[in-house]
């Protein structure tokens, strides 16, 4: 429990339900980039998953049925390692977001 708060963002940096509730709406046109197998997590897939996250900013992956894990602890476990937000985790389906460092590479301008 330690470690999780640790490297949790401080409360003042998470997205406010106006922000979250707006990339939602993205996320409904957007079609899963990643697929999440028996193999659940490998190093190489998060690495991709922090790739597409730099450079797409939202992304959305499916969980399939034979992966054991459950998806909303497969969810906080992504978005630890990849320091990104989870938007939403419905059924098998996980939308992460993290914002672009520089302001010139954002794709997505969130609601204030």
């Amino acid at each position: 429990m330690l470690l999780y708060i640790i490297y949790r963002k401080d409360i003042s940096d998470m997205m406010t339900t106006k922000q979250r509730a707006f990339l939602k709406g993205i996320a409904m046109t957007t079609e899963p980039i990643f697929q999440i197998g028996k193999s659940s997590l490998t190093p190489e897939l998060t690495e991709a998953l922090n790739e597409a996250l730099n450079k797409r900013e939202l992304i959305k992956i499916s969980v399939l049925k034979n992966c054991l894990d459950d998806p909303n602890e497969i969810a906080q476990i992504v978005s630890e390692r990849t320091h990104s937000e989870v938007v939403q985790v419905i059924g098998k389906k996980i939308v992460l977001y993290k914002q672009a460092p520089d302001k010139k590479n954002r794709k997505i301008e969130l609601p204030r």
